[in-house]
């Protein structure tokens, strides 16, 4: 069975980045990125690799909602104009990216998505959204804690099901990507909400049988549940036009592997 590693690009590399004690510095940032990449391939032995990088095109959901990830910092200018030199010292080592038209989210979501088929994904980021994709063929992995974000963890943390994760963000929200939920339910009611009617279609229709200031809440929040909602998916099938050969895991020589 073939795996694909599939790096958020960016997800590591402001991360690394994110230590270098001046913003501006980029010197050698390109080797610790490819040496991170490597280090991946050793652990994780997959048979392909793929790092996705973010496209300045305007995200669906921010032309959904005008607030999505609003006072997020920019990248630094520096990172930016270095972002083209990393990607070349990749693919000088058999590395290839794909690079999306707006977020990187949504191409990996299908990459996963079609790679988990019949075969393996292995995603490596941060973002604990991406456990909304609960193929069993499908794991992440956090490469500067060096674990699995499992699934059964963000069970855990959230207090509800996988199959509620994002009835559960529709009605909490999600404040690092300013997805607003419902006004007035915070995650303690939203999990109890979804511990009690299980969905969040059951929950809008058994209004009355929920406390009048809390049924009040929802019912005037509900716009912005249906919105949030929207927000939160994941699409995974988004048009890719690319060749998983294209990405096969090639071995690295010894002076490669210097280089970095």
């Amino acid at each position: 069975m073939n795996t694909l590693l599939i790096i958020d690009g960016l997800n590591l590399v402001r991360r690394l980045h994110a230590a270098q004690p001046n913003e501006n510095d980029v010197n050698g940032l390109a080797q610790r990125v490819a040496a991170s990449c490597l280090k991946l391939i050793k652990h994780q032995q997959p048979s392909h690799i793929a790092v996705v990088w973010d496209g300045d095109a305007t995200s669906w959901r921010k032309h959904l909602y005008e607030d999505y990830k609003k006072g997020r910092k920019p990248m630094p200018h520096a990172l930016a104009e270095h972002l083209s030199e990393i990607k070349a010292h990749l693919a000088g080592l058999n590395i290839n990216s794909i690079d999306a038209e707006s977020e990187a989210d949504d191409v990996i979501a299908t990459l996963a998505t079609k790679m988990a088929q019949s075969h393996r994904a292995i995603i490596v980021s941060t973002d604990k959204g991406f456990t909304q994709l609960l193929n069993p063929n499908i794991s992440l992995w956090d490469y500067f804690n060096q674990q699995p974000l499992t699934i059964e963890e963000r069970e855990q943390k959230l207090g509800v099901d996988r199959s509620q994760f994002i009835d559960y963000l529709a009605l909490a929200g999600d404040s690092g990507n300013k997805i607003p939920g419902v006004p007035g339910i915070g995650p303690k009611s939203a999990a109890e909400l979804l511990k009690t009617f299980r969905t969040l279609g059951n929950i809008y229709s058994s209004l009355d049988k929920i406390g009048t200031r809390q049924a009040k809440k929802l019912e005037e929040g509900r716009p912005l549940a249906r919105l949030s909602y929207k927000l939160v998916q994941l699409q995974t099938d988004i048009p890719l036009n690319t060749n998983l050969a294209h990405y096969r895991v090639k071995p690295i020589t010894s002076d490669e592997a210097k280089v970095t």
